[in-house]
Order: C-alpha cells, then sequence, then structure tokens
C-alpha cells in the first residue's frame, strides 16, 4: 500500500466515516475506531462535535493544514453572505477540487498531484499551485502531452462519480469550465459536512 492510500484510508479510520464514499474504505468492513479494541464510545462533547465537523472538511479537501483551513475561515468571514456556504464555496474553488470534480483525477490527493507536475492547464497556461482560486468561466484543461496519462483517462472513465451540475466537462476532451461557485447542498459530499458548526469551531 502507498502511503498515499494509507494516509486516505488513516483519516476514514480515525474520523469513522467513509470521508470519499469510496469501495476501499476500511470502514465499510471495521466501523470502529482506531486501535486493538477500538474505543467505547461515549457522547462527544461540544468541542468534539465542532472538532470533528472541522476535520471531516479538513480531510476531505486533501487534509490541508490547520494555517490553511484557518485562512479560508477567515477569508470567509470577511466575505458578504454566510459565512458557512463561503467557506464551502471556497474550498469547491481551489484548482485541486475542481480537477477531482471533473474527473480528472480519481481523488483530491491525486489531483492536487497532478497539479504540481504541471498535467493542468487553466484558461490555457500551466498552474502547478493546488490551492490556486479558479472563478466562474475558468477553463481548466489537460495539457495534450499528459492526455494520453493512463490514471487520468481511468478516472475520467470512472464509473465511482457523477459529475456535478457546477461543471460543464467534456470528459473525451478532458476539458471542462467551472460554470459557478455552489452552494452547500450542491456539492456531492458521501458524508453530511457541516460548515457551521467549523464557524462555532473558530468562534469560541
Amino acid at each position: 500500500m502507498s502511503k498515499r492510500i494509507a494516509a486516505k484510508h488513516k483519516i476514514d479510520r480515525r474520523l469513522g466515516v467513509n470521508l470519499w464514499g469510496r469501495s476501499k474504505s476500511p470502514v465499510n468492513e471495521r466501523n470502529y475506531a482506531p486501535g486493538q479494541h477500538g474505543s467505547n464510545k461515549k457522547k462527544p462533547t461540544d468541542y468534539g462535535v465542532q472538532l470533528l465537523a472541522k476535520q471531516k472538511l479538513k480531510g476531505y479537501y486533501g487534509n490541508l493544514n490547520e494555517r490553511q483551513f484557518r485562512r479560508v475561515f477567515q477569508r470567509a468571514s470577511q466575505m458578504k453572505g454566510d459565512t458557512s456556504q463561503n467557506i464551502i464555496g471556497l474550498l469547491e474553488s481551489r484548482l485541486d477540487a475542481v480537477v477531482y470534480r471533473m474527473k480528472f483525477a480519481m481523488t483530491v490527493f491525486a489531483a492536487r498531484q497532478l497539479i504540481s507536475h504541471g498535467h493542468v492547464t487553466v484558461n490555457g497556461k500551466i498552474v502547478n499551485i493546488a490551492s490556486y482560486q479558479v472563478n466562474e468561466g475558468d477553463v481548466i484543461e489537460i495539457k495534450e502531452k499528459s492526455k494520453e496519462n493512463t490514471v487520468i483517462l481511468e478516472a475520467a472513465q470512472s464509473a465511482e462519480r457523477d459529475l456535478p451540475t457546477y461543471v460543464d466537462v467534456d470528459l473525451k476532451a478532458l476539458k471542462g469550465t467551472y460554470v459557478h461557485v455552489p452552494k452547500l447542498e450542491d456539492v456531492p459530499y458521501p458524508v453530511s459536512m457541516e460548515p457551521n458548526i467549523v464557524i462555532e469551531f473558530y468562534s469560541r
């Protein structure tokens, strides 16, 4: 098992959920906490509930570090409108998230790797920063020399996920447009996400 796969499985086991809805998640077979015997389930504290909500969102988007995630919260809180919706919009506008949504990669981790290796263009220019914020109308494409990459082709042909409504993608051309910034209810999360509780965590 690669370190990358092991890391994803570790996150699923720690949180006790199949975070990405994948068939190979260890939670599908062992829905108890890590450790020799798991752990006794206790009623979570308010802090525990808030922390879990934060960890799920951080983990889902490629296990963002605390500084990155706090920056998202701070930016969302300074924007007009609902802060919880702003958090989701900012996370879903990250280039690695958009590449994942367009099915150019099987996981957010794989999307990040494709970007860092220079396989992805935005409006015709190579962008190698995973956290790059995509704007409505931006065209994301796998660069021409990478369109025969078997890993990318397998991801595009996978039936494991459907394309969400806020991206318009030509999977044969490996090219798509980021149509609009989604709201929480638009995002096809396999598990419940609670950005409103994340706000409570940072507002303590």
